[in-house]
C-alpha cells in the first residue's frame, strides 16, 4: 500500500483558530460563570490563573509535542511513546465517541430555541415547555418508548454539518470552517455582552459574580473547582490537541501556540461570565431577589433561565437570537474536532482515506446519537453519561497519560527537547516539575473526592440500576474495549508505517 501523506493546516493561524474553537464550547458559556460564583467570585480567578499556568498550558505543550512529534493520533501516537500506551489513546477516542453522541444533541436544543426566541414560544413557563413540550422527557429513567421529531430533526442537521466538514479534510474543511466560526463567535457574543451590560441590574450582577470572597482561596475545594475547570474547559484529556497538532508543520511553535490557546479560552470564559451575570443580575433586580438566587448552569441555565430572562427584557428576541446563535456556533466547533479524533484513529489504524472514514466511522457515531438522545430518555440518559465520562473519562485518561509520559517511560525530557527546538518561549525546569508532580497530585485528589462522593450516594438520585449501566457501565466500558482494541494487531501502515512520516518532514 502506498504511503499517503500526512494532512497538514494551511497557516498557523488555521491550527490556532481550529485549537480554540475545540476548547471554547458550550461549558464555556454555562459552567465556567456559575463555578467561578460558587467558589469565591473575583478570588477565584488566582486559583484559576494558577491552575491555568500549572497544569492547563503545560498539559497542552505536552499534547502538542506528542502530537507533533510522533504524527498521529492518539493510538498511533501514544504507541510510538510506549507500546503498552496505545491503550489510552483508544480509551480517549472510545470517550470522543460517547462525548459526541451526546454533545450533537444539546446543539440541536440550540438551534431550535434560536427559532423559538422569535416568537418566545416557551411561553410564561421555559421549565415545562423545554422539559414536556420540547423534550418529551419521560417521567422516569426506563426503556425508550417516545421519540421526538423536533430534535430528532435539528440533530440530523448538526450531523450533515460536521460530518461534511469533517470529509473535506483538514484544510478545506476543519481550518475554513473555524475561520468562519470563531470570528462568527466572537462577533455574536461581543454583542450579547455589550447588550447586556446595558440592561438595568447589569451592575448588581457583575457585583455578585466579581466581589471576591478572599476566604475562599483557603479552601481546598475551590483550588480543585479550579483545577477541574481548566481540565474540563481546555479539550486536554481526550485527545483532540494530540490530533490537531499531528497535522502541524515541522517549525511549529508549540510553546507560544499553548499560550496564545490557552489565554484565549480563559478570556473567552470570563467574557461569558460578564455576559451571563450582567443577565442574571437584570433578571434579579426584575424579581427583586437576591442574584444567588436565580443562578444556575448547565442547561437549567441555557434553557430555563435564559428564556425566562428573555421574555422580560426589551428586544429580548434579539438577545434570544444571538445567545443561542453563540451555543450553536461555540458547540460545532468543539463537536467537528471531537469527532476528528475518531476519525484520525481509524484511518491511521487502517489506512484507510478520509471520505470513507468520515461516512463509517463519523456516521456511527451520528446513528448511535440519532437514535438514543432525540427520544423520552435522551436527557436521562445524557445527563448520566455526561457526568461519568468527564470524571472517570477525561479526567481519569490525562491522569493516566501524565503518569505514564512524567513516571513510568520517562518522557518529559525529551519531549522537552522537541518542543524547545522549534517554539519562541523555552521550556524549562517549570515545565517537568507541574506535569510529574503538581498536575498528578491535582487530578488523583479530584479522583479521590470525586469517588468518595460518588459511592456515599448516586448521583442525581438516580437508581442504582440507572448509575451502573449509564453511568459506570459507559465509563468502565471505555476503559476495557480501549484496552482490547490496543491488543489488535496493526498493519504496518497503522503503526510503524507512519514513522516514515517524522523522518521525511525532519528532512525538509
Amino acid at each position: 500500500m502506498a504511503q499517503q501523506q500526512r494532512e497538514q493546516w494551511g497557516t498557523r493561524a488555521g491550527f490556532l483558530l481550529a485549537a480554540i474553537g475545540s476548547a471554547i464550547g458550550l461549558g464555556n458559556i454555562w459552567r465556567f460563570p456559575y463555578v467561578a460564583y460558587d467558589n469565591g467570585g473575583g478570588a477565584f480567578l488566582i486559583p484559576y490563573l494558577v491552575a491555568l499556568l500549572t497544569a492547563g498550558i503545560p498539559l497542552l505543550i505536552l499534547e502538542y509535542t506528542i502530537g507533533h512529534r510522533f504524527r498521529g493520533s492518539p493510538p498511533a501516537a501514544y504507541r510510538k511513546l510506549a507500546r503498552p500506551a496505545e491503550a489510552i489513546g483508544w480509551w480517549q477516542v472510545l470517550i470522543c465517541f460517547v462525548i459526541a453522541a451526546y454533545y450533537a444533541v444539546i446543539i440541536a436544543w440550540a438551534v431550535r430555541f434560536v427559532g423559538f426566541s422569535i416568537g418566545l414560544q416557551w411561553g410564561d413557563d421555559p421549565a415545562g415547555f423545554l422539559f414536556g413540550d420540547f423534550l418529551q422527557v419521560a417521567e422516569s429513567p426506563g426503556p425508550i418508548s417516545g421519540y421526538v421529531t423536533g430534535v430528532a430533526v435539528p440533530l440530523i442537521a448538526v450531523w450533515v454539518i460536521t460530518l461534511g466538514v469533517l470529509a473535506l479534510g483538514v484544510q478545506k474543511g476543519i481550518e475554513w470552517a473555524n475561520k468562519i466560526f470563531i470570528p462568527m463567535l466572537v462577533v455574536l457574543f461581543g454583542i450579547l455582552v455589550v447588550r447586556a451590560l446595558f440592561l438595568p441590574g447589569a451592575a448588581t450582577g457583575l457585583d455578585a459574580l466579581f466581589s471576591p470572597d478572599w476566604s475562599a482561596i483557603t479552601s481546598g475545594g475551590v483550588w480543585v473547582a479550579a483545577y477541574g475547570q481548566i481540565f474540563f474547559s481546555l479539550s486536554v484529556g481526550f485527545g483532540i490537541m494530540v490530533t490537531y497538532a499531528s497535522y502541524l508543520r515541522r517549525r511549529a511553535d508549540m510553546t507560544g501556540s499553548a499560550l496564545v490557546a490557552g489565554f484565549a479560552n480563559s478570556s473567552f470564559e470570563i467574557l461569558a461570565g460578564i455576559g451571563v451575570f450582567a443577565t442574571l443580575g437584570f433578571m434579579a433586580v426584575s424579581a427583586n431577589i437576591p442574584v444567588g438566587e436565580v443562578v444556575e448552569s448547565g442547561i437549567g441555565l441555557a434553557f430555563v433561565a435564559f428564556p425566562q430572562i428573555i421574555s422580560q427584557m426589551p428586544l429580548g428576541a434579539v438577545f434570544g437570537v444571538l445567545f443561542f446563535g453563540s451555543l450553536v456556533v461555540a458547540g460545532l466547533s468543539s463537536l467537528i474536532s471531537i469527532v476528528q479524533v475518531v476519525v484520525a484513529a481509524v484511518m491511521d489504524r487502517t489506512g484507510l482515506s478520509r471520505v470513507p472514514t468520515v461516512l463509517g466511522v463519523g456516521g456511527a457515531v451520528a446513528i448511535a446519537s440519532i437514535v438514543l438522545f432525540p427520544s423520552d430518555q435522551g436527557l436521562y440518559l445524557l445527563d448520566v453519561a455526561d457526568h461519568f465520562i468527564n470524571q472517570y473519562g477525561i479526567a481519569l485518561a490525562a491522569l493516566v497519560l501524565v503518569i505514564v509520559v512524567s513516571w513510568v517511560v520517562r518522557a518529559l525530557p525529551g519531549m522537552q527537547k522537541h518542543a524547545n527546538a522549534t517554539s519562541a518561549v523555552p521550556l524549562g525546569r517549570w515545565w517537568r516539575i507541574t506535569l510529574g508532580v503538581i498536575t498528578p497530585v491535582v487530578l488523583g485528589w479530584m479522583m479521590i473526592d470525586s469517588l468518595i462522593a460518588e459511592f456515599r450516594e448516586n448521583y442525581g438520585g438516580y437508581e442504582t440500576w440507572v448509575v451502573a449501566s449509564l453511568g459506570w457501565g459507559v465509563a468502565i466500558g471505555a476503559i476495557v474495549i480501549g484496552i482490547i482494541l490496543s491488543l489488535v494487531p496493526w498493519k504496518r501502515r497503522g503503526a510503524e508505517g507512519d514513522e516514515s512520516d517524522v523522518l521525511e518532514e525532519g528532512a525538509r
